[in-house]
């Protein structure tokens, strides 16, 4: 079909009146029935309006409500015959996110591992670790309890290492949960009025806040809103706080802050230590966000977003209610979900709503350019490399999260170096023996690691160029091993440094503040089991990027007219195992 022009004219200030025109060119016969489909459901005739060189142009008036993202297309009638433009369109309306996220680079923390700055005094049920190079200890302590053995990485040892943090080209900090809790890792908030003693103050959080800013950079907190701890302050099942808690009495002013079925707690995943909290209260609502509550006080530390997590677990509403809080506090305020699948796909809110989070941490395309690169998974990554480019808001495309690893799966390293991980499992870093021991001891051999770590490399190369955050786990940018979700959660070897690794990481990071591509268009292009290449295209410039997933040294025939040329392990004329190229073309 001949190529058919859209218009979209905003007819007021605030983005939600638009005139819309298509162009449909005379050449393909007499044009009639001109219709307009938003999201597959409404349908709207289109007036003729005029005739404008070789194409017939229709118009029409549509008020469009706050969205992140309306699709919409066209059919219409050409010499009697009905026709479907084969391209669909897309539209947000009032739904920017924060530009500072825009293809920026981001370091991942958890805070107990990271780096301190003092000894830590002894605390009722915790273990201090006397040496930083101690090995984690997993398991259940003498009174049942996990996770309770701490390093002391702290607020003040992250200030310290901002140089270091910064040579990576960093431009956003996330830490791991940083208020009182039960555990190290911090997810089972006892109290979230109240700084962890260990990491330091709400003094130490606005000095790394300001010090943050002074470099250009912003922080972002994880926020646990769907639970809390079974010892804190509001449950307080074993009396450890000097308050009637929703455990201990129904005349608890916390009762109501708790879900129940049948009159009992319901509790995370069944948990006994996750007690999960009800987002419709109307109590706790107004706790968390409302005028005054827990982020009103966050954010008067100069934090600059919020990382919400299990987001899939709140309610719309809930997640509504965080948004306007986060807003109401900075304008820019970022919100990022933790959701594993695509969140357009969901039936819910989170962002297709245009009320709810900004983005959401890409699960999706890590498991799939592992199971590209380590399997030659095909089918996968175009399936979700299509989804990215139609389905996601540009918004939110420009601000996905895309990581080396978290908290939660397998350290990169690891995931490309050994074959303990599932080829067809649910995701690429499940592994076939979930077993503690065996994690433990496991160490990946030198040519695993070198094998693991050319296949790291290949994957950061291909994320250096793909729209959204690119954000690294505290110690993968140095080569730490840890495999399973605790043993991936070592303190950071200070002592230990694959400086090759470091200065690759340190050269991507130099790339990413090239920032005229942070905003450019993607587009998809070849993708088989040898190689896979895509481009972005800005104002200014088109990127094209082609890799190499085989062992095998592949020839390609790059266009003349280029500029510029980033390479892994390869030339212009030859892709190299494991290899890459990236050219700029005006």
């Amino acid at each position: 079909m001949s190529k058919v022009k859209l218009d979209l004219i905003d007819r007021n200030e605030n983005g939600e009146r638009y005139s819309i025109k298509v162009y449909i060119p005379m050449s393909l016969g007499f044009i009639e029935n001109v219709t307009f489909i938003l999201d597959n459901v409404d349908i709207y005739n289109m007036n003729y309006l005029c005739k404008k060189g070789e194409f017939a142009v229709f118009e029409l008036e549509k008020y469009f409500p706050t969205k992140a993202i309306y699709h919409f297309y066209f059919k219409f009638c050409a010499n009697g015959a009905e026709k479907i433009f084969d391209e669909s369109f897309s539209l947000s309306v009032n739904f920017k996110t924060p530009k500072w996220t825009h293809g920026k680079m981001m370091y991942h923390i958890f805070v107990d591992r990271f780096s301190k700055d003092k000894d830590l005094k002894h605390m009722k049920n915790r273990f201090i670790h006397k040496n930083w190079n101690e090995e984690i200890i997993t398991g259940p302590d003498e009174n049942g309890f996990w996770n309770t053995d701490f390093y002391g990485g702290s607020l003040k040892g992250i200030i310290n290492k901002l140089s270091y943090i910064q040579s990576l080209g960093v431009d956003i900090l996330y830490l791991s949960p940083i208020f009182y809790s039960q555990s190290n890792h911090r997810y089972d908030t006892s109290d979230y009025e109240l700084i962890d003693p260990y990491l330091g103050d709400e003094c130490d959080l606005i000095k790394l806040c300001d010090e943050c800013h002074k470099r250009g950079m912003h922080i972002i907190l994880d926020a646990v809103f769907n639970h809390t701890g079974n010892d804190s302050k509001y449950f307080n099942e074993y009396s450890n706080f000097d308050i009637l808690g929703a455990y201990n009495s129904k005349s608890s002013e916390y009762y109501d802050f708790y879900r129940r079925k049948n009159d009992s707690f319901e509790y995370w995943w069944g948990m006994k230590n996750l007690p999960v909290c009800d987002g419709n209260s109307p109590h706790w609502q107004d706790y968390i966000y409302g005028e005054g509550g827990i982020i009103d006080k966050w954010f008067k530390c100069d934090i600059d977003g919020l990382r919400l997590d299990v987001a899939d677990e709140l309610t719309d509403e809930f997640i509504e209610g965080i948004r306007g809080a986060v807003k109401r506090n900075k304008e820019d305020g970022f919100i990022l979900g933790e959701v594993w699948k695509n969140p357009m796909r969901m039936n819910r809110g989170y962002i297709s709503s245009g009320k709810g989070m900004d983005s959401v941490m890409n699960y999706q395309l890590v498991d799939a350019l592992i199971r590209y690169f380590k399997y030659a998974d095909v089918y996968r990554i175009k399936e979700v490399l299509n989804e990215l480019k139609y389905e996601y808001p540009k918004e939110t495309l420009f601000s996905l999260m895309n990581f080396t690893s978290t908290h939660d799966i397998s350290r990169a390293i690891n995931i490309f170096g050994s074959d303990r991980f599932k080829k067809d499992g649910e995701w690429a870093w499940n592994l076939y023996d979930e077993d503690y021991e065996k994690s433990r001891v496991f160490k990946l051999s030198n040519y695993e690691y070198e094998k693991g770590k050319e296949l790291f490399k290949l994957y950061l190369f291909t994320l250096t160029f793909c729209p959204g955050i690119l954000s690294i786990f505290y110690g993968d940018e140095i080569g730490m091993e840890g495999e399973g979700n605790l043993y991936n959660r070592k303190a950071f070897t200070w002592d230990k440094i694959d400086y090759d690794l470091l200065e690759y990481f340190r050269f991507i990071g130099n790339v990413r503040k090239e920032e005229y591509y942070s905003e450019a268009e993607f587009n998809p292009l070849e993708i088989n089991e040898k190689t896979l290449s895509f481009e972005r295209i800005s104002d200014k410039y088109k990127y094209e990027t082609i890799v190499n997933r085989t062992d095998e040294e592949i020839k390609i025939d790059l266009p003349q007219n280029f500029d510029k040329i980033y390479t892994l392990n390869s030339n212009r004329n030859v892709l190299k195992p494991h290899g890459g190229i990236t050219i700029r073309k005006k």
